[in-house]
């Protein structure tokens, strides 16, 4: 009995010596209700594609802990501070919309607990430290571009526009106007409308009177079809773009034939299929497809869940590279590092863009998570050599 009693004793102070080993916890906070759901829904999906793609890093565990915000800033914000400072997480990605983004943002840098945000904002200010905040999706200006680069290739010269009355319908604007700097291409108008609205006619028929050579819609998933349908009612017959928002099936659901036609800027997914082999996006885009499917049973059908996806990549590629400083997870040095980790993120292929980030930049992306592509008979089609 004493030598039994010997061997757990030892066996217990070898234990005890040993490296702790625990689960790295990631906070998610996406809208799985409210307005914004038609977006956070399939954020959530790409996420669970995410996790079905690689659940450890390094051996170690990655245990996921998901809140819905019912697409509201102060929810957002309410669930960052839950994640942090009750349930200890080492990581933060989130959210459907612009303004919840940001609120979860600012609490992230606040309580320097490093996050990817998947929603496109404006960057929060720095916490301690340093910046703590990147974002996957495409700078609407690099967006923008894609437009106006397509506007001069048919000689299209004046663009109006209608979009969200909110943070994300004045980004897109900025971004438009900003891109058509030093360009023949003007832009007419500034056409608003909210989320809620059940009708923009005013809208349409001002644009419209100013007879412009094409209008871009500043509206996402489903509110980012009544312009479409709008327009297609009262007649108009010039070319229409949409931005990497309006890539669901929910936006062609309400939008149906009158969105045939459309031509947007959004990242290499959408296509995956149709491009080149010897782009490195294409591998991974297709390996997303394959892990949405294992995790939801269903093939992907918009350009938000590989957002949260790429979230994860970048993610585990940070983790892999902060656990080799023998940083443990569930501790303040775990968080730096990751961080650390975070902004010298390099050449990591993603579904949407291959991901570069730096201190200076909280945008890791460049042309090549850009492509156009043009609505035919309810598929989109990639449009060679913007």
């Amino acid at each position: 009995m004493r030598k039994l009693s010997a061997a757990f004793l030892a066996s217990s102070i070898l234990m005890a010596l040993a490296p702790a080993r625990a689960d790295i916890l990631v906070g998610f906070v996406t809208g799985q209700s409210g307005p914004l759901s038609s977006i956070g829904i399939p954020n959530a999906r790409g996420i669970a594609a995410g996790l079905a793609w690689q659940d450890e890093v390094s051996g170690e565990k990655i245990k996921l802990i998901q809140l819905d915000d019912g697409s509201d800033p102060t929810t957002a914000t309410q669930n960052a501070r839950k994640l942090v400072e009750r349930d200890k997480v080492d990581f933060l990605i989130g959210t459907s919309g612009a303004p919840q983004t940001f609120a979860m943002a600012t609490t992230a840098a606040e309580l320097q607990t490093p996050m990817v945000a998947v929603s496109p904002i404006a960057p929060p200010p720095p916490g301690v430290g340093g910046p703590w905040v990147v974002q996957i999706p495409q700078p609407q200006t690099l967006l923008a571009k894609g437009v106006v680069n397509d506007m001069n290739a048919r000689k299209l010269k004046t663009i109006g526009f209608i979009g969200f009355s909110d943070a994300l319908g004045d980004l897109m604007h900025n971004s438009l106007v900003s891109a058509v700097k030093d360009t023949d291409v003007k832009v007419v108008n500034d056409e608003r409308y909210a989320r809620t609205d059940t009708s923009v006619v005013a809208q349409v028929l001002k644009t419209m009177a100013l007879r412009p050579d094409a209008i871009m819609i500043g509206g996402t998933a489903t509110p980012g079809a009544l312009p479409m349908l709008t327009l297609a009612d009262k007649g108009y017959k010039g070319a229409v773009y949409g931005n990497n928002g309006v890539m669901s099936q929910d936006f062609l659901r309400v939008a149906g034939a009158a969105a045939n036609g459309l031509v947007a800027p959004t990242g290499p997914v959408i296509v995956a299929e149709q491009l080149p082999d010897s782009n490195p996006i294409k591998k991974v885009a297709l390996a997303f497809r394959a892990a949405y499917k294992k995790a939801n049973g269903a093939e992907p059908t918009d350009a938000f869940a590989p957002y949260a996806f790429d979230g994860w990549v970048v993610f585990v590629d940070a983790a892999k590279r902060a656990l080799a400083t023998g940083a443990r997870p569930g501790t303040p040095a775990f968080k730096q590092a990751l961080r650390e980790a975070l902004f010298t993120t390099k050449e990591v292929v993603g579904a949407h863009a291959v991901y570069n980030f730096t201190p200076a930049s909280s945008f890791g992306v460049d042309e090549r998570s850009r492509v156009m592509v043009k609505l035919q008979n309810g598929g989109w089609v990639l449009i060679p050599n913007e």
